[in-house]
């Protein structure tokens, strides 16, 4: 389903006040009075729905614009776009782009109501438009649109910013949408969901930590859930209970060696099989363990499920190592807990900030997670963090028996007690997830008196409790006996912070088991702590207690913010209590770690400036350097965000009103020093702090100025410029390579631009600038070429154009020179470029920013001056690298090309009239000019590549062909003053045509191409820059005079390409070109011929690309005028003297453009079909006939070669790559590598040609072409002695001579097709082809073909000739029906010797004419007997080439239309009726039939219609008196009907007697009714039945006659009916589908038959397939089947004549025409032939005609005149016109001289029973050897005579005559 989106936008309202009355009394008028107010609610394409025009009146109106947000206006008309593309999805079934679409675009209709609205916060609305814009960008990245430009969600108009600023944000949007940045900060998500065991029954604890298995320790606290006795978590509604979030993870923690680790431990019994029993007491127990590895989650991009297998250890003593087992794979140690045992977790890792998480997953922050930290600090530490967290681990302890026999089961109890001894409440935390609680319980292990715990536990004590508190750990044992106590046995105790504000230091602390009772009262707390808790604070003498054995180990680690165990800070902190401390803590304060120094930032820089007031002469040296030490610490990534806090500080809190002066003098003494000193580190150091530095002494400055009211303001003045100075003289000095000072000048360099803000607080714009420019000019201005001083000069540049400084015009003209000076040597010399770029990028997005400042125009000159020529040079320079090509594709934008390429545009759009004159007058001479001219063009020209930016950065490319056209247009005069007449430089104008033309054709500006909306936009701001460009070609152009000579025919083709554009405008600017060409063309040389060729030869490269439209044709050759003065081409050309080949070649032009837009068409197509080839042919055709464009005809000879070949058309293909084979000789000329040609002699490439055409006809089964070939190239081989390759082509030329003997062919069927109409192709239009049909393709099968290859076309159901107005139509008709081929071959298919393999090739191929036939009543029609009104209209088509050709169809010549009267229609049904019976009888008489059927049908079918009335009919129309006498021309055609009659009835006779010898038992029923049907159809015709006399008779008489059939196959398919008899089948050798309808007697046809064959319907069912009927011969070709009669003497072919003469031989009587129609008498025969054995040969004659279409049908007596068939369809032959019959013999002895002269067996074998078989001897050329002779001579090659001397046939492989020769060009070939 396709959704319609409606988007509603605020409209844009008109308000008019109205100032004259209006009655309105017209219609749809609208009445209104002066002073009434009225608002068009819309106006649409300049009219509003108020159709203001109907007001009379004048009307005040005002345009009223609403003011809404630019990011709902963006998402309004990107809404709208999307909206037609989203269902272009649908239809292109990219479902899931169209869903996902669909959801996106409703998501932002919500956000954007959200936003109109307006009741979003700020925050809000921003985190809104943030989201939309991200969905906008990745709806326009999936649609393939344009990238937008952005500002804080904004669209940016390219005209509001610079170009560089365009570049620089399209290029921001294109990294961050190729290449995210990685974050540095992740988070694991853990979603605690269930255990799953099988022996659950207690209640569980979960902890989850990380664990980094390379330092064997955590990472993280713990995570902890609480599981119910069904394994899942006890408070399911509460989420934060289960759910956690590993938070600040850096990325150096997710590696494979980091695990998650999950400890499960029970709540329940001590073990874990015991019995239930009286005893409440539960303890914790070990469970199990899991560990995944982090890295296992890296590839997970959504959150996935595990299923973490659990394993128990196998000793509980080493619990506490159990995970590093599992790690490790220390199987031993370690098993699964239960087959079925596994802990079901969610885990996720996400990454970025925590805050950017809450943003994107709101939903796992809403319904509640907790959060787990990490142990310390995060990687990087933000200001105001707030976190005391002690961290406690359970390590170990060592216990004694206590007068126990087994070791104690020992549990520890933990308590935090504060200052006063109370137990404070909920700060004892296992961990996260888990609210803290009053105490702790470690699990227990069992009899174990070293247990080893390692549990963590966190104590999120209060700073302000810290101090007093302390933590006690109390051991009891735990009974497992029946009361199950837990008995106190002792405890220990630590403090948390000692006396000196010293926490508890990390580590690992021994700590002293004090023993004491169950009833002890510890609650007096007092006591115990005097006394000793660790073993490591012990006083000497307490030997007791440190010999003691037990003793419990915890380690301890805190993580605050606010506490510290440093004493060195704190005794700095504390100073004024130790004076005599402050050296030493001055010193050690370096030592500190970082993150001490941050936590006290504040405090500590207090006191040092604090030290510093009151002792600045004994300390301000040591200040200083721990000032330096802190700003220093804050460039390190870890606490750079405590720089604001150091700013604040400065801002807020600082107080040294004096410090300035000791920081000055402490700083210039350092710089002082730097020429002297030897170690310049710690210099160096200095120098890194100089931003804070100035910072301090400015602030310090401001805060003494204000104490004062502006006093010592000289001093310190003259203090900055001394220190200054002192910087100047270092940074002047020289250093050999990369010396110690160099380094120190670079370490400056990289922080001076820093202090340039704190000096513009105390110094003026031009103070300010006057230092810097004097600073930069003192570095030393030649270096080494390894100087690492040059790149931070450089940056230096960059941050100080960058500066606030650089902002201010006043500053920046004292700068720029400085500037422009160091980038100029730097892009010179190639060195740092990407740096230049970023510099030059920011100068000029200041410049576009300033450009109504007056000093602009001035920094323009200045940059233009000084950069202009070396920008150029640098952008060729890099554009001519070779560009590397690594595994990931560059992306351009990462080149600094696109960064020059901005800044060069960018310079280009703010130069102005005065710039360009300035520019051009600074060349002193023409070449200075002529190659900036040169290289501005190119460089233009690698800006329109493609590859010059992205594919969706279409807003930068408009930018970019804007500021080209500009320029340009602006140069454009420099070219035509300085580079014509005299001057004339053809390098500059061919560049700029060049440019010029490649401008016009690149796809950006192809607006045609893109969407409505996207074009209107582009041509309201920019218009169409094509035309703009073509105008000035034009203008150039007509500059040139006859300079334009020069440009002939180079130009040709460049101007043809931007002709073929579609744009009209273009179009009619640059066509009148061609006739300048022409016309100065034909001033020269006097004609145009290279014009022409160079035209044509470009046209059909430009079209083949896909340029050019049928409205170009039209164009090109219309009479319309084209703009202003200029009229059409044609018109032009028409008043020239030269007119006519002017006009001819307009013609053929145009004629090529049609052929090549139809070629282009039909290539667009994806299947090879007949179009595609159609149209290669014609073109091929063209260029070969009408341009004899030799190279051109080449190479379509081998595209159409390609189309055969992937359609599988062989024989198309040889006759193809035959037409290159007949170019070429057998000479040794050298040829040059062409196509896929290698450079090779002519010789070898057409002994290739041969080899391969040779091939293809093998695979084509048109092995007869082949043999030729083969004894073509035989000869070759021959002439050269080349005996190897002479004998392969002997065996090749016989293996094809196998393959015809051997090898089964099937013949195709021919298809008329017509294409009329007016939306047909120029090569098909109104034209008739004859198409070659595929292998088993029937009339159905191609019919459907054709309308597929066609879709929109008719299918016209008749065969008539269509009007006029089908030819006009502006549509697409299709009329096709089958054809019959009409063979010229006649000497192979005329004789009887030849077998059916070799005529079958003969029948098909060469074929140059075609036929068919259509039925009509002439006249009155009988409804009675429509047999005397249905004439024949035979059609006879000749082809301009024979079929099998180039193409499977070929167009059709001529067309030859004769008559067939009703007479002669009936006489050819009869005798192709009996034709088909003779086959059938042969075939059965000769074994060919394994089955009797088909001759049953046959006869059944003859027989039976004939007794119905079907030669009765025939007698009632044209025997009756009145016909005779109307018709008395016809009398010898009614005696010859009369004859075939009777004939029809020996053949039936004798039929009868074959059928009684083979029908089988089961039919004899039928075959009596046959017998019994016949005798009533001999008395119907009036014959006697004495003249049938015995069954020899029939037998003799039905041996003269030659007979031959269809397939065997075919006739078993045939049905029998009692009128009609219609079949359809699939012939087994020729799969040729027929479709003759044959009646026979039976004019009683139903109303539908009659209806079909009067209108020749071509409804698949009902029409035959050779067209409409079967297609008998003509009239006047009829004599061949007449049967020769003579009464008194046998007739050389019958059988009376006597045989004592040829006894034991073959009789072969040939087959002569029958005589003309006068001969009428029958003649009975009475003596018979013995018998003898049929050749090979003979057998397979009898299935000659088995491949003809039209003899297949119902086996009627073939009196229906829908059913013809005559003897040259059934033989394949089409007989010539003979009206003389042969003569006879008297004699036997004559009638045998005759068959040996024509050594032709005979077509009918007769056995008699009384004879014996045995062989006859044949004639020499068909004689079968013995089993024991050799193989049988080789059959005589194709088209060879067997008469007289064997000759070739000299048409060879074709009867198409040759096309004239082409000139020969070796170069071409």
């Amino acid at each position: 389903m396709i959704y319609e989106l409606f988007v509603y936008l605020p409209c844009v309202c008109f308000c008019f006040a109205v100032l004259a009355s209006f009655r309105g009394t017209v219609q749809n008028g609208l009445p209104l009075e002066i002073g009434d107010t009225v608002q068009i609610l819309e106006k649409c394409e300049g009219k509003a729905v108020l159709q203001s025009q109907l007001i009379c009146g004048v009307l005040q109106f005002e345009t009223v614009v609403p003011t809404e947000d630019s990011v709902i206006t963006e998402m309004t008309s990107t809404l709208r776009d999307w909206g037609t593309m989203w269902k272009q999805l649908y239809v292109k079934n990219e479902g899931d782009l169209f869903h996902r679409l669909w959801h996106v675009m409703n998501e932002i209709l919500d956000l954007r109501r959200q936003v109109l609205v307006g009741h979003l916060t700020h925050d809000r609305m921003r985190d809104v438009k943030q989201h939309i814009t991200a969905r906008l960008d990745w709806g326009n990245e999936q649609l393939g649109l344009d990238l937008v430009p952005r500002r804080e969600f904004s669209m940016v108009d390219p005209d509001d910013i610079s170009v560089t600023e365009l570049y620089r944000l399209m290029e921001h949007r294109h990294r961050k949408k190729e290449t995210p940045v990685p974050a540095s900060t992740h988070h694991l998500f853990v979603h605690m969901k269930s255990l799953m065991s099988s022996n659950l029954g207690e209640e569980l604890e979960v902890f989850f930590y990380i664990y980094d298995s390379r330092e064997s320790k955590p990472l993280s606290e713990r995570f902890f859930v609480k599981l119910n006795k069904n394994g899942v978590p006890k408070s399911p509604e509460k989420t934060e209970r289960q759910c956690t979030l590993f938070v600040d993870l850096g990325s150096g923690d997710l590696r494979k060696d980091v695990y998650i680790v999950v400890h499960i431990i029970r709540i329940g019994r001590m073990g874990a099989g015991e019995k239930k029993n009286t005893c409440s007491v539960q303890y914790r127990r070990p469970f199990g363990c899991a560990v995944v590895s982090i890295a296992d989650l890296l590839t997970a991009d959504s959150k996935d499920d595990h299923l973490l297998k659990v394993y128990a250890c196998n000793t509980e003593s080493d619990w506490y190592q159990i995970h590093d087992n599992i790690i490790k794979k220390v199987n031993s140690r370690y098993n699964l807990s239960g087959s079925n045992t596994g802990l079901a977790v969610a885990l996720q890792l996400l990454h970025g900030d925590i805050e950017q998480l809450r943003r994107e997953y709101m939903a796992i922050f809403t319904r509640g997670v907790s959060i787990t930290r990490k142990l310390g600090f995060s990687d990087v530490i933000m200001p105001g963090e707030m976190r005391n967290d002690l961290y406690i681990t359970l390590e170990k302890g060592e216990f004694e028996k206590g007068g126990k026999t087994v070791a104690r089961n020992v549990e520890i109890t933990v308590y935090a007690l504060d200052v006063d001894g109370q137990i404070l409440r909920g700060f004892v935390a296992a961990g996260s997830g888990e609210p803290g609680a009053d105490e702790y319980h470690s699990f227990v292990l069992y009899h174990n008196n070293s247990p080893r715990w390692t549990e963590q536990i966190k104590l999120p004590i209060p700073v302000d409790m810290f101090r007093g508190s302390h933590v006690r750990f109390e051991f009891r044992h735990c009974s497992t006996k029946d009361k199950g106590e837990k008995k106190l046995f002792g405890f220990s105790f630590v403090p948390l912070m000692q006396e000196d504000g010293r926490t508890l230091p990390d580590g690992t602390h021994e700590l002293i088991v004090h023993k004491c009772e169950e009833n002890t009262n510890l609650q007096d707390y007092a006591r115990y702590l005097k006394l000793p808790f660790s073993k490591a604070h012990l006083p000497g003498n307490n030997q007791a207690v440190k010999g003691t054995k037990e003793s419990f180990w915890i380690t301890s680690f805190l993580c605050s913010t606010k506490l510290t165990q440093n004493g060195d800070m704190l005794d700095l902190l504390k100073w004024r209590a130790h004076p005599e401390r402050i050296g030493d803590s001055l010193s050690k304060l370096k030592e500190i770690d970082g993150s001490e120094i941050v936590k006290f930032l504040q405090d500590t820089l207090d006191t040092l400036f604090g030290i510093l007031d009151e002792s600045p002469q004994r300390y301000g040296l040591k200040v200083f350097d721990c000032l330096v030490h802190i700003i220093n610490l804050l460039q390190d990534s870890k606490f750079q965000h405590f720089k604001p806090v150091m700013d604040t500080y400065i801002e807020s809190h600082f107080a040294g009103a004096l410090s300035y002066r000791d920081l000055i003098k402490v700083l210039k003494w350092y710089v002082d020093r730097i020429i002297e000193a030897e170690h310049q580190e710690h210099i160096q150091q200095v120098l890194k702090a100089t931003e804070y530095v100035f910072k301090y002494i400015v602030q310090s400055r401001r805060l003494f100025a204000l104490a004062t009211g502006g006093q010592s303001e000289e001093e310190f003045r003259c203090c900055i410029h001394e220190l200054f100075m002192s910087i100047r003289f270092f940074l002047s000095q020289e250093s050999p390579g990369n010396g110690p000072i160099t380094h120190t000048q670079a370490v400056f360099l990289r922080t001076f631009p820093a202090v340039y803000g704190e000096l513009l607080k105390l110094f003026t714009v031009k103070e300010v600038a006057t230092f810097v420019r004097e600073t930069l000019g003192s570095l030393p201005a030649t270096t080494h070429a390894d100087c690492p001083l040059e790149a931070v000069k450089l940056q230096c540049i960059a941050k100080t154009v960058e500066s606030q400084l650089y902002t201010n015009p006043e500053s920046r003209c004292i700068l720029l020179p400085v500037v422009l000076r160091l980038l100029q040597t730097h892009m010179q010399e190639q060195k740092d470029l990407v740096m230049c770029g970023h510099i030059l990028t920011s100068m000029l997005s200041l410049i576009k920013r300033d450009d109504t400042e007056p000093s602009v125009s001035e920094e323009v000159d200045l940059i233009v001056d000084s950069l202009m020529g070396v920008l150029l040079r640098t952008i060729l320079e890099i554009s001519n690298r070779p560009q590397s090509t690594g595994g990931t594709m560059r992306l351009q934008f990462q080149d600094i090309t696109g960064e020059f390429v901005a800044c060069l545009l960018a310079l280009l759009k703010q130069m102005k009239d005065k710039h360009y004159q300035q520019l051009l007058q600074s060349f002193t001479s023409k070449d200075e000019l002529r190659d900036f001219l040169l290289q501005l063009f190119t460089v233009f020209r690698i800006l329109i590549r493609p590859e010059m930016f992205p594919k969706d950065w279409t807003v930068m490319r408009l930018v970019t062909n804007n500021v080209i056209i500009t320029t340009v247009l602006y140069l454009s005069d420099a070219l035509r003053k300085n580079f014509l007449n005299d001057k004339f430089d053809y390098k500059v104008w061919d560049s700029y045509f060049y440019l010029s033309v490649i401008f016009i054709n690149q796809p950006c500006l192809q607006l045609e191409t893109f969407s409505p909306s996207k074009r209107k936009k582009i041509l309201e701001k920019y218009g169409d820059m094509r035309v703009m460009m073509g105008c000035e070609i034009f203008s150039m152009w007509q500059n040139l005079g006859e300079h334009k000579l020069n440009f002939i025919p180079a130009m040709i083709g460049p101007f043809l390409e931007v002709t073929l554009v579609p744009q009209p405008d273009l179009r009619n600017v640059m066509i009148p070109i061609f006739h300048d060409m022409m016309d100065w063309e034909q001033r020269r040389s006097g004609n145009f011929k290279q014009v022409e060729a160079k035209l044509i030869d470009k046209l059909d490269s430009l079209m083949s690309e896909g340029k050019g439209d049928e409205t170009y044709r039209e164009l090109f050759n219309s009479i319309i005028p084209l703009f202003g003065p200029y009229p059409s081409l044609l018109k032009k050309i028409e008043r020239e003297t030269w007119r006519e080949s002017g006009i001819s070649l307009i013609a053929t032009v145009t004629r090529l453009m049609e052929r090549l837009l139809d070629y282009r068409d039909c290539m667009k197509l994806g299947e090879v079909d007949g179009k595609k080839i159609g149209c290669t042919v014609s073109l091929l055709n063209f260029y070969k006939t009408e341009l004899n464009k030799e190279e051109m005809y080449i190479r379509y000879i081998h595209k159409l070669y390609d189309l055969h070949m992937k359609a599988q058309n062989f024989t198309e293909a040889s006759y193809t790559l035959l037409l290159y084979d007949e170019l070429l000789e057998w000479s040794e000329r050298p040829l040059r590598e062409f196509l896929n040609y290698p450079m090779q002699s002519e010789w070898q490439r057409k002994e290739y040609l041969h080899l391969t055409i040779i091939q293809n006809f093998d695979r084509g089964k048109c092995w007869e072409n082949g043999i030729l070939l083969c004894r073509e190239l035989a000869d070759q081989y021959e002439s050269y002695y080349d005996y190897r390759n002479l004998s392969k082509m002997r065996m090749m030329e016989a293996s094809l001579y196998d393959k015809i003997m051997d090898q089964q062919r099937l013949e195709p069927e021919f298809f008329r097709v017509g294409f009329y109409g007016k939306k047909f192709p120029f090569f098909l239009r109104n034209k008739e082809f004859v198409c070659r049909g595929h292998d088993y393709e029937r009339l159905e099968a191609f019919q459907q073909r054709m309308l597929n290859e066609f879709p929109h076309a008719i299918a016209m159901q008749h065969a008539n000739q269509p009007d006029q107005t089908i030819y006009q139509a502006e549509a697409q008709y299709l009329q096709i029906y089958a054809v019959t081929p009409i063979p010229d071959s006649q000497d192979v298919l005329q004789r009887d010797g030849v077998p059916d393999n070799i005529k079958s090739f003969y029948k098909v191929n060469n074929i140059w004419r075609f036929r068919y036939d259509r039925p009509f009543h002439k006249g009155t029609k009988d409804k009675e007997n429509e047999f005397k009104s249905l004439w024949v209209e035979r059609t006879t088509l000749t082809l301009v080439q024979s079929l099998p050709g180039i193409s499977r169809w070929f167009e059709v010549e001529k067309r030859e239309l004769v008559e067939v009267s009703p007479l002669e229609n009936a006489i050819e049904v009869i005798e192709n009726k009996n034709l088909q019976l003779r086959t059938l009888i042969t075939q059965c008489q000769t074994r060919q039939m394994q089955n009797i059927n088909p001759l049953t049908m046959c006869l059944n079918g003859v027989i039976d219609a004939a007794v119905n009335g079907g030669l009765a009919r025939y007698q009632e129309a044209f025997f009756v008196k009145d016909y005779m006498m109307n018709h008395p021309e016809d009398g010898d055609k009614i005696g010859r009907l009369r004859e075939l009659m009777f004939e029809q009835a020996h053949i039936l006779e004798f039929g009868l007697a074959v059928h009684e010898k083979f029908v089988p038992q089961d039919m004899r029923p039928l075959h009596k009714k046959l017998v019994d049907q016949f005798h009533l159809m001999k008395s119907s015709l009036g014959i006697q039945c004495k003249e049938f006399t015995t069954h020899s008779f029939a037998s003799n008489e039905v041996s003269n006659i030659t007979g031959q059939s269809e397939s065997s196959d075919e006739v078993f398919n045939m049905q029998v009916s009692a009128l009609t008899e219609r079949a359809d089948s699939s012939h087994t050798y020729t799969h040729t589908l027929t479709r003759s309808t044959e009646l026979s007697g039976s004019p009683q046809l139903s109303e539908k038959h009659k209806h079909a064959r009067e209108n020749s319907c071509l409804s698949p069912r009902e029409r035959p397939c050779s067209a409409i009927f079967p297609n008998p011969l003509d009239p006047t070709q009829l004599h061949v089947l007449c049967v020769k009669v003579v009464k008194p003497a046998p007739s050389s072919w019958s059988l009376d004549t006597p045989l004592s003469d040829s006894v034991g031989k073959l009789l072969c009587p040939p087959v002569p025409p029958r005589p003309s129609y006068s001969a009428r008498v029958f003649v009975s025969l009475q003596t018979s032939a013995p018998p003898f054995t049929p050749s090979p040969t003979e057998c397979q004659s009898a299935g000659l005609v088995a491949n003809s279409p039209v003899l297949s049908g119902s086996y009627s007596s073939g009196i229906s005149s829908l059913s013809r068939c005559s003897v040259s369809e059934a033989s394949g032959t089409e007989a010539p016109p003979s009206d003389h019959a042969l003569p006879t013999s008297a004699s036997s002895g004559s009638d045998e001289l005759f068959r040996r002269e024509n050594k032709t067996p005979p077509p009918y074998s007769v056995y008699e029973r009384n004879n014996p078989r045995r062989p006859i001897p044949l004639p020499h050329s068909l004689s079968i050897p013995p089993p024991s002779a050799d193989a049988p001579p080789i059959p005589p090659k194709p088209h060879q005579l067997r008469s007289g001397k064997p000759e070739v046939d000299p048409r060879r492989l074709e009867q198409l005559p040759r096309p004239r020769p082409l000139p020969r060009k070796v170069s071409q070939l």
